[in-house]
Order: structure tokens, then sequence, then C-alpha cells
């Protein structure tokens, strides 16, 4: 058991060293609302051209 415990904290302390050398990782989940990608840019000013 107690293998089991040291296993998971070992994998947990390597996992949390990767993420805080991989530079801006977002960890906040989905995004709902305002579309950030660049492909969404020109459908929202094409639709203000009239």
């Amino acid at each position: 058991m107690w293998k089991i415990v040291v296993g998971f904290l070992a994998f947990a302390a390597v996992a949390l060293f990767v993420l805080s050398k991989g530079g801006d990782i977002d960890m906040s989940g989905e995004k709902h609302g305002i579309e950030t990608s660049p492909a969404a840019a020109p459908a929202s000013g094409a639709s203000a051209v009239k």
C-alpha cells in the first residue's frame, strides 16, 4: 500500500514540475463567449460591413 502512495506522490511531483516549466498553461477549463481564435476575427469584421 505504501508503494502506491509513494508512486502517486512521485508522479504528482513530476507532473507539477513539467507543468510549471511548460510556460503559459491555462488550466481554467472551457471558454464560452468571446472567441479568441484568428479564424473568428474575419467573420465578426465581415458582419459589421453592410
